[in-house]
């Protein structure tokens, strides 16, 4: 199943900045009507006001504060695609004296918050005749590393959920996508040490897009991403993607 952006309304977790900001200029040029930014701060998407004018409506909400999301779904019910980008990173080992802590910092925001957005707005996407969930995951959700387990935890249990989420909102004709960016520059992407080999946020917006045209559900937009893409290319095929019904 592949989509269209064109005359389509988006909303976008994270819109201030960084992937998220990328996301909603790349699907303004594709043609989408209108976008929700969704941030913690509504001051904070006012550059895009500024370029966009009435094309950009923010729309305060918080990945830690489930009422934040769930007004947010009632004040948004003209959504078409939701793109879930907003995310927390926080480095730490499984032996570090913090790590339990650490865990349930990045567990409340990366999991529990895609899973309170996808109960709040797959009802909206249903009235709206189905339409696309988008998650940004991570390369991180496919391989742990050391210095940052706490946070590539948080990103494989997010990616298990939206495996999930695929098979679930098929059923109301709503197309899954899971994102797995590598480095990306980023403020989370400085935050990781991984500014030398990372990627413009542009990848990620374009890769998205490539994928709503191919109705792909696993999306590898840069270059590192692709090596481990192509990696765990069969296992996705013959065992992520094979419905379960």
């Amino acid at each position: 199943m592949n989509y269209d952006i064109k005359d389509k309304t988006i909303l976008v977790t994270g819109a201030n900045r960084g992937i998220g900001k990328a996301i909603v200029e790349s699907f303004i040029e594709h043609g989408a009507i209108k976008v929700y930014a969704a941030v913690r701060q509504l001051n904070s998407v006012s550059s895009l006001v500024e370029q966009y004018s009435d094309r950009i409506v923010p729309i305060q909400v918080d990945l830690g504060d489930p009422q934040s999301i769930f007004a947010a779904a009632q004040a948004a019910p003209d959504v078409q695609i939701v793109i879930n980008n907003a995310g927390v990173f926080q480095a730490g080992t499984p032996l570090a004296k913090n790590a339990i802590a650490s865990v349930e910092f990045q567990m409340n925001i990366n999991v529990y918050g895609l899973i309170y957005m996808a109960q709040a707005f797959a009802p909206v996407l249903k009235a709206n005749g189905g339409g696309v969930f988008v998650q940004i995951n991570s390369v991180a959700s496919l391989k742990s590393f050391s210095d940052s387990a706490t946070y590539c935890a948080s990103k494989a249990a997010a990616y298990s959920i939206t495996q999930a989420l695929r098979e679930l909102l098929s059923q109301q004709n709503t197309l899954v996508l899971s994102v797995h960016p590598g480095p990306i520059a980023t403020d989370m992407g400085d935050a990781a040490g991984m500014s030398e080999v990372a990627q413009t946020p542009a990848f990620v917006a374009d890769g998205i897009v490539k994928a709503l045209k191919a109705g792909d559900f696993h999306v590898f937009p840069d270059p590192i991403a692709q090596q481990m893409g192509d990696a765990y290319k069969s296992f996705a095929q013959n065992v992520v993607e094979v419905s379960s019904s």
